[in-house]
């Protein structure tokens, strides 16, 4: 799986940790960036990645800014994402089987490092439930659509 990565300067940190960890898993990986503790803006990198995975240049991304919020907030924008805010493993599994994320953002100053290496690999093994939970999606892209055609 091709995952598309990014985070600011306060997840860079995280963000090292997070890509040895997709090449142990045996993913390919993307980083579009930062490279440097100095300081940069969140949305730069967060547009990046929501627009590789919303054209579909990669199948996934992952997301790590301070809190993840701002990064969340980015990535929501484009169509075709589902990005999902997981600072815990529930949230991580539930993503993935009832709403079938597409993003997975971490804030790098909340989630310590182990904690974030098993929201990953929850989220990277975790497959969409389908059923039930396909209708509630279709329902969210049409809002998408509507709101979408009013622009």
């Amino acid at each position: 799986m091709l995952i598309a990565i990014g985070s600011d300067h306060a997840g860079l940190e995280m963000k090292t940790e997070i890509i040895s960890l997709l090449k142990q898993l045996g993913h390919e990986y993307i980083d579009y960036g930062t490279d440097s503790p100095q300081s940069v803006d969140y949305p730069d990198f967060g547009e990046k990645v929501a627009d590789a995975v919303s054209t579909a240049n990669a199948d996934r991304g992952i997301l790590i800014c301070g809190t993840g919020i701002g990064m969340s907030i980015v990535a929501n924008k484009f169509p075709n994402i589902r990005a999902s805010l997981c600072n815990e493993l529930f949230s991580a599994k539930m993503s993935r089987l009832h709403n079938d994320a597409n993003i997975l953002v971490l804030g790098g100053r909340i989630v310590g490092k182990d904690l974030a290496k098993e929201i990953v690999c929850t989220w990277m093994t975790t497959p969409f439930e389908k059923g039930r939970h396909l209708k509630r999606l279709e329902k969210i892209s049409l809002i998408e659509e509507k709101k979408t055609k009013k622009s």
